[in-house]
């Protein structure tokens, strides 16, 4: 049980037993210390005095609990503090560990570039955000399956096909086009095209084999250099393969959620909160992307997920309610959908911004920019900013090895702990309590290893995995301060002895924390 959750406990049952009320207590940690380590608005919500629910919080818990304002402030006592040491050494690499997942099963679709080229920057932060929220979910219970879904038909393979041919449809360009002709052998025709072979079908073959070479040799290694490992790759194709197609018109047909007008077939979404109906089969027959993603959305149901989650690209905002309107109408709840849309990445290199185009080949593919700044600064990058705001990458910065780079400050964080363990074999680290650890950053330290978990739960509610980032740096800001103010090896024996069980405790807080964020932990720098 985390701390937060501990005074919450308290609080409810204190206003149980003294006023017959059932409630459900907020406690938020304040921005400014001088209001304490957490604090409530418990009292607004009853309307009673908040010094009279203060009389009633007497626990070893706190030093002292204020009012102001109306809130109820905690300040946490020093005993509390130096026996939650012992604690994260006793846990290791299982504190921050929750369990309010419960083996939920949970769907996290995330990436999910169509087959056509290169992964951009854009597609990038996605995944970069997703594998993270994912690595959260599993710390708190959840039983998660990353999954990549591969649009491998329709308009844009047809487009691909175009493009490799050459001809006045082409729509994508770049080296990599002129790579795949070089790789269509059997496939690509010199002179003109045979009669038997319609330009059309010509073109849809060219672009599913260059869509399936693109696959093979560009997304999943580039992928695989991003540290990511999906559980599941899901083809659009095997949709109509396996007849799922079949089966998804035949059920919402049975739900008589169909309706035939100018020639086409319609899904009747309206009444679910999209603002128009959706065509399902275009007067020509073709069917649209909005029933594979009504039979993909079924299948996931289908296969026992009970939250699903999608990071989709900006250019994707116009998915969400036609997404909900297809779950209303399946029977899935809604509130289990959540749909994090990625904003717009720009590069900035010397202060002024670099312009990218996928389809003019004008970019910097994901692998590229790996090669450039690191793997474990590309993700620190990324998950820096929130997924619903614009992201400006400063190359200039993400190339400095210095203090000035945020993840070499985190990263020296823990080279400096390593270090100082290391200068330190004749002292062995016990469990016995840690009196004498109580400068005020010492306490200061702790107070920033137990967030942990209080971060991890606030990400899992809300999906807003810049927290994680942003934790790191106040935790490394946290441990440099201490080290600075307190002389870790001295003459006093039981003070050194007690101020290494604090640094092997932030040793364990933060490796942890970069654990989520799928960054490395240099024990050198």
């Amino acid at each position: 049980m985390t701390t937060r959750q501990i005074i919450k406990q308290l609080l409810e049952r204190a206003i149980k037993k003294n006023y017959g009320k059932k409630v459900k207590a907020g406690v938020e940690k304040p921005q400014n210390f001088f209001f304490g380590d957490y604090a409530t608005n418990v009292a607004m919500m009853l309307k009673q005095d908040p010094n009279k629910i203060a009389l009633f919080l007497k626990s070893p818990l706190f030093e002292k609990v204020e009012t102001k304002r109306g809130f109820i402030n905690f300040f946490l006592s020093k005993e509390y503090l130096q026996k939650k040491v012992g604690q994260i050494l006793k846990q290791g690499e299982r504190f921050g560990d929750l369990k309010i997942g419960r083996g939920e099963r949970v769907n996290v679709e995330f990436v999910s570039a169509n087959p056509t080229g290169p992964l951009t920057l854009g597609n990038g932060r996605g995944g970069f955000c997703g594998d993270c929220l994912a690595n959260i979910l599993e710390r708190s219970g959840f039983k998660v399956t990353r999954e990549y879904y591969i649009n491998d038909r329709g308009k844009q393979v047809v487009q691909l096909g175009h493009s490799v041919i050459g001809d006045e449809e082409s729509v994508y360009k770049g080296n990599y086009i002129e790579e795949l002709k070089g790789k269509m052998k059997g496939v690509l025709v010199k002179g003109p095209i045979l009669v038997k072979v319609p330009a059309q079908k010509y073109a849809d073959r060219v672009g599913e084999k260059a869509a399936n070479i693109i696959l093979k040799e560009m997304i999943k290694p580039a992928v695989k250099k991003m540290g990511i490992k999906f559980d599941t790759w899901f083809s659009e194709k095997s949709l109509y393969k396996k007849g799922e197609i079949k089966k998804t018109l035949s059920l919402l047909r049975k739900k008589k959620l169909i309706y035939e007008k100018e020639g086409a077939f319609w899904f009747k979404s309206i009444p679910f909160g999209d603002d128009k109906d959706r065509v399902l089969i275009k007067e020509d027959g073709e069917e649209t992307y909005f029933l594979s993603d009504i039979a993909y959305l079924t299948d996931k149901i289908n296969r026992g997920f009970k939250k699903i989650i999608f990071f989709l690209g900006a250019d994707h905002s116009g998915y969400v309610q036609r997404i909900k309107a297809i779950a209303k109408a399946l029977g899935f709840p809604v509130e289990n959908i959540d749909i994090i849309i990625m904003q717009l990445v720009k590069l900035f290199e010397k202060g002024k911004e670099v312009r990218m185009s996928k389809r003019a080949g004008i970019y910097l593919t994901i692998e590229e920019l790996i090669d450039e700044v690191g793997l474990d600064v590309a993700r620190f990058f990324f998950l820096q900013r929130s997924p619903d705001s614009h992201l400006n990458f400063d190359l200039d910065l993400a190339r400095k090895q210095s203090a000035k780079n945020p993840v070499y400050y985190i990263q020296y964080a823990h080279a400096r702990i390593c270090s100082i363990l290391r200068k330190s074999p004749k002292y062995k680290i016990q469990d016995k309590g840690y009196k004498t650890l109580s400068h005020p950053s010492e306490l200061n330290l702790i107070r920033q290893l137990i967030r942990l978990p209080e971060v991890i739960e606030d990400t899992v509610k809300d999906r807003q995995v810049q927290r994680i980032p942003q934790y790191a740096l106040d935790l490394a800001t946290t441990f440099h301060q201490f080290y600075r103010d307190c002389k870790v090896i001295s003459d006093n024996n039981q003070s050194t002895k007690e101020r290494l069980a604090l640094v092997l405790a932030a040793k364990i807080i933060l490796k942890n924390t970069l654990s989520l964020m799928g960054i490395s932990t240099p024990e050198k720098m």
